[in-house]
């Protein structure tokens, strides 16, 4: 048993450590309330597991190595939370985010934990500063409850919080000569099987760190200066390309052989050649930041080549003919199944003597053909397979503007027909979203494309400034510029887009474009959407939620390949790869046009699919309260409705019964009458009642998921917005909600 006073005493001292291979701090501030709730009232909170070793020859975080130390193999998420909660500061092998434990509160009526809220907590001595608790010791604390005579009844409570600290852990160690790196890594994947558990990377870091602890600070370090450019590369991502220069395969188990001093140099060479690649990549192709870079490990490929040349593209012509095989396996897919299969064979192939030749002609063979087909492009959203190369054609035609018919500098990407154009015309959310809709425009112009018609104006601009249809790959038929064309101009465009990728790429492979102009790097603006998109400012308000909460970003627009075929299984609203807290759980994907997506394939690769935005927030809300510890909220009950939420009283009496019954039957119509199944709602009435599910509604950032399907139908009389605005209801809401529910409505066009 170890006392948890000495534990973090142990910490301070630097006697008690990281191993180098452990990943950073993952939790939440809900794991951390939910943590500090159950030491608290006792609850069993799980041991740790302790490595005893000599340190001098081992890589670890928080304090200089040599002479016997303990490191943390099994709760480190839990210690770093109590350290940083009791400290006021984190531990020294702290790598994550501070604020995920700053801030606790404890009330001391209710014995619960909360983070900091203004509005909710200011000027009330009841909500203590558990920090300040431990860090400057009780006395303040019993000042402010001892300034209302009646809260003496607390200070007891305030007492067992602090004595925390001397409640046990009992805690595990793990000794002797034959434990060596190896062995306890394996022991830490088996015993943290339910936290993050170590990639395949990881484990080969893992004993490159054992010789040189300087491996993983510096890996991040170009990561971090990579990001600042505007590309999100993973460790593992690096590390395949440290591996490629260093032992010419993909398998991280090739690095068993690899010495730490071959590492540090195969380190600085990759990340020269990964520099090199995306300079050629930026200037020559115009796919210059994250959103558009496609087939990242097939860079580890071109790393190699690098590596095999000195550093360098013998000339021009391998470099195009370079680029025109990165171009075509991110396209096809060539790395979305079996990563490490097809890449170990790609390196075999470029350290040959034909390199680069040889491994078009792999390629080839393994697709059959080297041609861009227009209906290859008929994918929706930003994060469809093909959508850098619509914008790898606009940017090396010299996509020209609608207002001034110059190239396009800085510029976003825009819808050329408006989605709530699109929307109001029926047509289904992937062909509002083809990426043939597509076009590059200047900021200054984007609201002015974005009210008009196409119709309205490109036949002026092309008028005006002749070519500009031709540098955006734009048919030049006037018939097919209308809305009730807009099919017919998908399938126009994407014949020329395709001819036109079709030219260049074949020009880089005969050598034809050595001589082009580079392109500069640009600016791009975020938006591009017009301002009926209300679906994407759903889902925006449903992230910036979460992440409040403490959860991971996801992937926005992206696309899911079948590992086995790479064929699209979805291009999803929203992706959490990792899970809603990475390393922890199932990947989790948002995907709003299911009958567009091959759901039972993915749900049978282990995705979490969810069809609504609400949806996912009530899972990720439980989520939230599991890992706080509560309790599920008791649904409400009202004499004469009871818990069942579209079974209203026979007899309303009252306006919140009332409302109750409203509620259920504009379900029950929009349902019945335009088959849209709202159960989100049939939940939230369960849950909530029918005055806190309008107020919920209301106080969203954004319209709900049900909003937007009733407006695409025309009916927003069924909405609940329109509810609250019924006179029997007006009572039960501030001004502030009525006002909101009437601006949304207006907004809208509902008369």
């Amino acid at each position: 048993m170890a006392r948890l006073s000495t534990i973090l005493d142990q910490i301070d001292a630097g006697s008690m450590l990281l191993p180098e291979f452990q990943r950073g701090y993952v939790w939440n501030r809900d794991q951390v309330r939910g943590f500090m709730r159950s030491l608290y009232l006792g609850y069993p909170v799980g041991s740790l597991l302790v490595w005893e070793t000599d340190t001098t020859d081992k890589a670890v975080r928080g304090g200089p190595g040599g002479g016997v130390r303990q490191l943390l193999l099994d709760g480190q998420q839990r210690v770093t939370s109590l350290y940083g909660v009791t400290r006021g500061r984190p531990p020294a092998f702290f790598e994550g985010d501070p604020a995920a434990f700053t801030g606790l509160r404890f009330h001391v009526a209710e014995e619960s934990f909360e983070f900091y809220a203004p509005v909710k907590m200011k000027d009330d001595p009841l909500w203590i500063d558990v920090t300040e608790l431990f860090v400057h010791g009780a006395e303040r604390q019993i000042e402010r409850l001892a300034s209302d005579a009646k809260n003496w009844q607390y200070v007891g409570k305030l007492m067992k919080l602090q004595n925390l600290l001397e409640k046990d852990f009992h805690a595990e160690q793990i000794t002797g000569p034959d434990k060596t790196t190896d062995v306890v890594v394996e022991i830490f994947n088996r015993v943290n099987s339910g936290g993050t558990k170590l990639s395949k990377g990881d484990l080969a870091l893992a004993k490159i760190c054992a010789e040189w602890s300087g491996a993983r600070p510096t890996m991040r370090s170009y990561l971090r200066r990579w990001a600042d450019e505007g590309y999100d590369f993973s460790l593992d991502w690096l590390l395949r390309n440290v591996n490629a220069v260093a032992t010419g395969r993909a398998p991280f188990s090739a690095l068993d052989a690899v010495s730490a001093d071959e590492f540090e140099q195969a380190l600085t060479d990759a990340a020269d050649h990964i520099n090199l690649t995306l300079d050629e990549i930026a200037s020559r192709l115009g796919l210059d930041h994250a959103r558009v870079l496609p087939g990242r490990p097939a860079i580890a490929v071109l790393s190699r080549l690098l590596s095999e040349n000195g550093g360098e593209f013998t000339d021009p012509f391998e470099r195009d003919k370079a680029l025109y095989w990165y171009v075509h396996a991110a396209l096809s897919g060539r790395f979305a199944g079996s990563t490490e299969t097809y890449l170990n064979q790609d390196l075999a192939t470029v350290s040959g003597p034909r390199g680069v030749d040889d491994l078009i002609g792999r390629l080839r063979r393994w697709r059959r053909s080297l041609v861009v087909k227009a209906d290859d492009l008929q994918g929706a959203g930003k994060g469809a397979r093909y959508y850098p190369l619509v914008y790898l054609v606009s940017r090396v035609l010299g996509a020209r503007d609608f207002a001034t018919g110059e190239t396009v500098g800085d510029f976003q990407v825009q819808p050329l027909f408006g989605k709530g154009l699109l929307s109001r015309a029926g047509y289904r959310p992937a062909e509002i979203n083809a990426i043939a809709n597509y076009v590059l425009v200047t900021p200054e112009s984007a609201a002015e494309v974005a009210r008009r018609r196409p119709e309205d104006y490109l036949g002026g601009a092309e008028e005006m400034f002749p070519g500009l249809l031709a540098s955006q790959c734009l048919p030049d038929d006037p018939a097919l510029w209308s809305v009730d064309r807009y099919r017919d101009f998908l399938a126009a465009r994407r014949k020329l887009l395709a001819a036109a990728a079709n030219e260049f790429l074949d020009g880089l492979h005969a050598g034809a474009r050595v001589d082009a102009p580079r392109l500069p790097r640009v600016a791009v603006r975020s938006g591009g959407d017009d301002e009926i998109d209300i679906r994407a400012e759903e889902v925006s308000a449903l992230v910036e939620e979460l992440i409040r909460l403490g959860l991971a970003a996801p992937e926005r627009d992206a696309e899911i390949p079948d590992p086995e075929t790479g064929r699209a299984l979805s291009v999803a609203e929203a992706v959490w790869p990792d899970g809603l807290q990475p390393g922890q759980g199932a990947p989790v994907v948002l995907e709003l046009d299911p009958d567009e997506a091959d759901l039972p394939r993915m749900a049978e690769l282990g995705y979490e699919v969810f069809t609504s935005v609400e949806a996912l927030r009530g899972y990720a809300l439980r989520r939230r309260r599991e890992a706080g510890g509560e309790p599920p909220p008791e649904a409400p009950v009202s004499p004469a409705v009871g818990r069942v939420p579209v079974a209203a009283a026979a007899t309303a009496t009252d306006p919140e019964q009332e409302l109750h019954q409203a509620m259920a039957a504009i379900y029950q119509k929009a349902r019945d009458e335009t088959g849209y199944n709202a159960t989100y709602l049939l939940s939230m009435l369960a849950e909530d009642g029918a005055v806190e599910t309008a107020r919920r509604l209301l106080a969203s950032a954004t319209v709900s998921t049900g909003f937007t399907a009733l407006w695409n139908k025309g009916r927003l009389d069924l909405t609940v917005e329109a509810l609250v605005l019924d006179p029997r209801f007006a009572g039960l809401f501030t001004t502030d909600e009525l006002d909101i529910a009437r601006t949304r409505l207006a907004q809208f066009d509902y008369a």
